[in-house]
């Protein structure tokens, strides 16, 4: 496939950590938040919402720095089971539009579109299913390769959708900064701009052997990125390990003739997934997940049980004595083959 018809996404969760956290707790949502270590041990931050951006406090700054910038900062040591947990879920969304995925980190992944597909189209359709699903939003970027992708996904942030077309591809590039170049830090920075390179557009006088003579295999990367070049495909080397949906209610669940009902719906949605796999649904381990009112969740699992609606049905039976609260959410899924094989081969 040739570079101008690619059509290429990369998907970026905005503050992804805190998001989650917002997602959890509505109440976080108005003030600045931050998830990180503690100040007293050298911590540093993770990712903040973008209130606490209002008072300069960014990822990788030290816990210490932050405070002082945003005495009242909201700090927490986050919970990466639950966000791993949230990660696979805007995952199995994406999988949806194109088995050409690849996940780089827990809240950004890279898709590659077939010839006859919009990318804007797909690109809205992404943004509103897992604002709808999963409760907090990403920014997506289009182009025609993955440089140009990832640099898009970042110009409307948060919530934003940026394309750029083939067509205005050297446009876009010739005024970017070089330091918007993925792997140009700030060293190789410094020294661009001691060479007089300050944006892509400056790199373009110069040939590719002075480039390499100059900056060896970084050279190389610096005159195709500069000229909008990207030939790298996706790669795909992240093992699946379940497929499940699930659903949060607008209203809380408040019996157990309501949850079982809302199963129906639920098997017919993970049924479709499954159908893009290469497993039976009946080779896999079923598992379910409530989430009370409270926030609290939990999650039911047999190694003996089919995943048939009646096997979910027991299940949830089963998660729903765990706490007499209201349900804000169920889910269901099935452990993939390979993982349930592991696990006893371990066990």
């Amino acid at each position: 496939m040739s570079q101008s018809v690619r059509k290429v996404l990369h998907i970026d969760c905005d503050c992804f950590f805190a998001a989650v956290e917002m997602r959890e707790n509505p109440r976080l949502r108005s003030v600045p938040l931050a998830i990180g270590g503690s100040s007293d041990r050298r911590g540093v931050i993770a990712t903040c919402n973008y209130p606490a951006r209002k008072f300069g406090v960014r990822s990788a700054m030290p816990t210490a720095t932050a405070l002082r910038l945003c005495p009242d900062l909201v700090l927490m040591p986050g919970n990466m089971n639950l966000y791993r947990d949230v990660s696979e879920q805007i995952m199995e969304i994406l999988r949806d539009f194109s088995p050409l995925l690849q996940q780089v980190s827990v809240d950004e992944a890279y898709l590659e579109l077939a010839p006859n597909q919009q990318g804007t189209f797909v690109a809205e359709d992404i943004r509103n299913r897992v604002k709808d699903e999963v409760g907090i939003t990403v920014s997506v970027g289009v182009a025609p390769n993955k440089f140009l992708a990832k640099i898009a996904s970042d110009w409307n942030k948060p919530d934003g959708l940026f394309v750029v077309p083939p067509s205005q591809v050297s446009e876009f590039v010739a005024q970017l900064p070089v330091g918007k170049i993925p792997g140009i830090g700030p060293a190789f920075e410094s020294r661009l701009k001691a060479a007089g390179i300050e944006v892509c557009a400056d790199v373009l006088p110069w040939s590719l052997k002075d480039l390499v003579r100059r900056y060896g295999r970084a050279g190389v990367m610096l005159y195709e990125r500069a000229r909008g070049q990207d030939s790298r495909p996706l790669t795909e080397e992240r093992l699946r390990k379940s497929v499940s949906v699930e659903h949060t209610y607008p209203q809380d669940l408040t019996s157990e003739v309501q949850c079982i009902s809302a199963l129906p719906d639920l098997y017919q949605r993970w049924q479709q997934r499954v159908e893009r796999t290469p497993w039976e649904p009946e080779s896999m381990a079923p598992f379910v997940k409530v989430k009370f009112a409270d926030f609290s969740q939990t999650t039911m699992a047999d190694a003996g049980e089919y995943a048939t609606p009646e096997g979910f049905r027991r299940l949830m039976l089963q998660a729903l004595k765990r706490s007499p609260q209201p349900v804000r959410l169920l889910g269901i899924g099935g452990r993939c083959p390979q993982v349930s094989e592991q696990q006893l081969t371990l066990f």
